[in-house]
């Protein structure tokens, strides 16, 4: 089973140097805190998010992933 690889989508939200509250306002959450438990894997991500998710960060859905 694929997992998603939390460090790349860190490393694309860094280079297209947009803060953890700029990527939760556009994903539609409250607060950065909120979006930071997405990225440290405390809360998964759900497969609707990601074509959201991969359209803010200007890469492909199968980006995401690693085998």
């Amino acid at each position: 089973m694929k997992q998603l690889n939390l460090a790349y989508i860190k490393e694309r939200r860094i280079k297209l140097n947009l803060s953890q509250q700029e990527l939760a306002n556009k994903l539609g959450f409250k607060n950065a805190s909120t979006y930071l438990k997405y990225e440290n894997g405390d809360y998964l991500f759900k497969a609707e998010m990601l074509p959201e998710l991969s359209t803010i960060l200007k890469c492909k859905i199968t980006n995401f992933f690693t085998n």
